[in-house]
C-alpha cells in the first residue's frame, strides 16, 4: 500500500506539553461509568473541550489503566468524528487550523497517536490530506507527522500573487 507522511498536521506543539494538571472536559447528553472495567462511556451530542483540542462525535469511550497508576489509557470516539487544533504561529503569526473528520478516531496514550479510520480526511490552513477508500487509515504521530495507509488524495492549494509586475519602456519606444 502507498505511504505518505506530511509534517504537522494536528500534531504536538512542544509549548503545550503540560506542565501543570490539565483539564479536559466532557459534554454528552448520556453518561455511563463502569469502575470495575475501567471505562465512561458518553454519548450523544459528545463534546471534548481541551486546551490542545476540541472533538465532537456520536459516542466516546475512555479506557483508564489499572493499578497504582491509574490513568488515560486510549479513547475511542465514534460517529461522525471531528477534531480541531489551532496551532500558534512560532513567529507570531495567525494560527494554523487544523481539522481531522472521520468515522472513528483512537488516541492511545502510551504512543501519543491518533488513529483515523472511516474515510478519513485531514485539513491544515487550505491543504487537504482525503483518503480516497473507506478503508484508508490515518495515524498521526506525537511529532505531528501523518501517515497514510491507503489509497489518498492531497490537495495543495497555493493563492495566485497579486503583486503587479511594473515594466519599464525602453529608451527609444
Amino acid at each position: 500500500m502507498p505511504e505518505k507522511t506530511v509534517n504537522n498536521i494536528l500534531g504536538v506543539d512542544p509549548s503545550l506539553k503540560p506542565r501543570e494538571p490539565i483539564t479536559t472536559e466532557v459534554f454528552a447528553d448520556e453518561a455511563f461509568f463502569d469502575s470495575t472495567k475501567y471505562i465512561a462511556t458518553f454519548s450523544a451530542h459528545v463534546k471534548v473541550s481541551d486546551p490542545r483540542f476540541n472533538l465532537q462525535s456520536d459516542k466516546l469511550t475512555i479506557y483508564v489503566s489499572k493499578g497504582a497508576n491509574q490513568g488515560l489509557e486510549k479513547a475511542v470516539a465514534e460517529g461522525n468524528v471531528g477534531v480541531v487544533r489551532d496551532r500558534p504561529d512560532p513567529n507570531g503569526g495567525a494560527a494554523t487550523r487544523a481539522v481531522g473528520r472521520s468515522e472513528s478516531a483512537t488516541y492511545i496514550a502510551s504512543t501519543g497517536e491518533v488513529e483515523l479510520k472511516g474515510s478519513p480526511r485531514v485539513q491544515q490552513g487550505v491543504n487537504t490530506h482525503v483518503a480516497t477508500s473507506p478503508d484508508t487509515v490515518m495515524i498521526i504521530n506525537q511529532n505531528g507527522q501523518l501517515t497514510t495507509h491507503g489509497p489518498s488524495r492531497t490537495d495543495i492549494r497555493q493563492e495566485p500573487n497579486n503583486i503587479e509586475k511594473k515594466t519599464e519602456a525602453s529608451p527609444g519606444q
